[in-house]
């Protein structure tokens, strides 16, 4: 009895040593698509701040940048076009192509204040 416990216990070990890996990188993916989901949140605040300041007629590409972290304020690109002021953030990862291909965009839309 005690050999085979031995054997049973040294196989749960290779088991568990094997499946670190895949273990790893479901967390990874999961940290990654949590991440991404942030920067939707930022994303959608940064463009309405632009929208309100855009309708203040207030600069709206300063606002954005205004409402976003440091780290994000270089992961970002904003346009305004009239009054719609879209933002397109990518999120933070150790590898640059999955940000790219996880990238959020946002937008929101003011009417400007007559001249």
């Amino acid at each position: 009895m005690g050999l085979a416990t031995n054997r049973e216990a040294g196989q749960a070990t290779v088991e568990l040593v094997a499946a670190l890996p895949a273990l790893a990188l479901a967390g990874l993916i999961a940290l990654q698509f949590g991440l991404a989901g942030y920067s939707m949140t930022l994303a959608d605040g940064a463009a309405e701040a632009g929208a309100l300041a855009l309708a203040a007629g207030r600069p709206a590409k300063t606002a954005v940048r205004e409402a976003l972290p440091g780290w994000a304020e270089a992961a970002a690109e904003v346009s305004v076009e009239g009054g719609r002021v879209a933002v397109r953030l990518r999120p933070p990862s150790p590898i640059p192509f999955v940000a790219d291909r996880l990238a959020v965009t946002s937008a929101a839309f003011a009417k400007r204040p007559a001249r």
